[in-house]
């Protein structure tokens, strides 16, 4: 994630931000330019955005953060589209008559906002292919109903379903604790989901699949039965020497969904580093291995093996610092060779689809 700047005063401000905390501009995402710019109020509603890249093209507010304040990405004046390139791949969105829902779908689409972010980054494709099984990406929020089974989480055919309770910090920490997660996000689980499309769209009858089977094993292997297992048994004692987290031990398909997500965790964190101007230099002479530049691999087509170089000592600090704040390991994961293996190859797979 870059860093962002208001144009009308200087003043750092957050992907997420609708205005200047300093000088009270309105502020909007401009995701054709990968751009947070400073909006000027203009004719028929309009908003003129005022950063350097926008050229002072004229924009509209999009409905779901025009009617219901949960989105400050804006929509070209050309478009006739109501809603942004994000909220334009709902499918279904919570009631908002119950109470407190409203606030869990600004958290979901916050989060989601972040994947759409680096899927645009990395040029990933999202519409369907027509003529195909190929379908668009998109996305289901929904609540449990009483008397009926509960929602479930997960991918089917494009469409991925969340429940609206993970965005409940109580209800989403205690079932981190209850399944022995080290690490459980809105992020995290949209990360993870959003992975399972692209295996149907990049893998699936492709020629990557017999690699991939290779690496991550066959997918054929019962998924339900797999699941039960994994929930019965737990993961083999040995899981951290082959997976990037305990479920990616489940099944080949949450395998590369966890090692899909990580892959995100870790491009994310390090262009986010390289917008601060981050650097590591230790003093001490044992710790000349834990140097990193970040700046050298911000770039979405860095190779992998200075990417994982820069990677590593960054995240050490990371971890260090959250630690001094009393709180959990930023990346409380550690990759094994396999692993390490697995992530170069979804490495391969991303950078070769932006080749195309």
């Amino acid at each position: 994630m870059k860093t962002y700047h208001c144009d009308g005063c200087g003043s750092l401000v957050f992907f997420d931000n609708v205005s200047c905390v300093m000088c009270g501009l309105a502020l909007g995402y401009l995701p054709a330019l990968s751009d947070l710019s400073a909006l000027q109020p203009a004719e028929n509603g309009t908003w003129r955005a005022l950063a350097p890249s926008a050229n002072n093209q004229l924009y509209r507010q999009c409905t779901n953060g025009q009617q219901h304040q949960v989105c400050n990405w804006m929509v070209a004046v050309k478009s006739s589209d109501p809603f942004c390139i994000s909220c334009r791949l709902n499918e279904m969105i919570p009631s908002l008559e119950i109470h407190g829902n409203r606030e869990r779908w600004h958290r979901l689409e916050m989060a989601k906002r972040r994947v759409i972010y680096t899927i645009l980054q990395l040029d990933l494709p999202m519409d369907a292919v027509p003529g195909t099984d190929r379908p668009a990406l998109c996305f289901s929020f929904l609540g449990d109903v009483p008397g009926e089974a509960p929602v479930p989480t997960g991918h089917e055919n494009g469409l991925i379903t969340i429940n609206i309770t993970e965005a409940d910090d109580d209800e989403r920490e205690r079932r981190r604790v209850h399944l022995h997660e080290p690490y459980r996000t809105l992020l995290g689980h949209l990360r993870h989901e959003v992975a399972h499309y692209y295996w149907d769209r990049l893998i699936a009858n492709s020629p990557w699949l017999n690699r991939w089977r290779a690496i991550f094993g066959d997918e054929n292997w019962d998924y339900t039965d797999a699941l039960q297992s994994y929930y019965q048994m737990g993961p083999p004692a040995d899981w951290q020497a082959w997976y990037v987290s305990a479920y990616a031990s489940a099944h080949p398909w949450e395998d590369w969904a966890e090692t899909w997500a990580h892959y995100f965790h870790i491009i994310d964190t390090v262009e986010t580093a390289a917008s601060f101007g981050m650097t590591l230099k230790p003093r001490h002479p044992a710790a000349k291995t834990m140097t990193a530049d970040p700046k050298k691999v911000a770039r979405f087509d860095a190779s992998f093996d200075v990417l994982l170089e820069n990677w590593f000592p960054l995240i050490y600090a990371l971890n260090s610092l959250n630690r001094g704040m009393g709180l959990h390991d930023l990346y409380p994961f550690a990759l094994s060779t396999q692993a390490i293996e697995k992530l170069r190859f979804v490495h391969e797979v991303i950078q070769t689809t932006r080749a195309r």
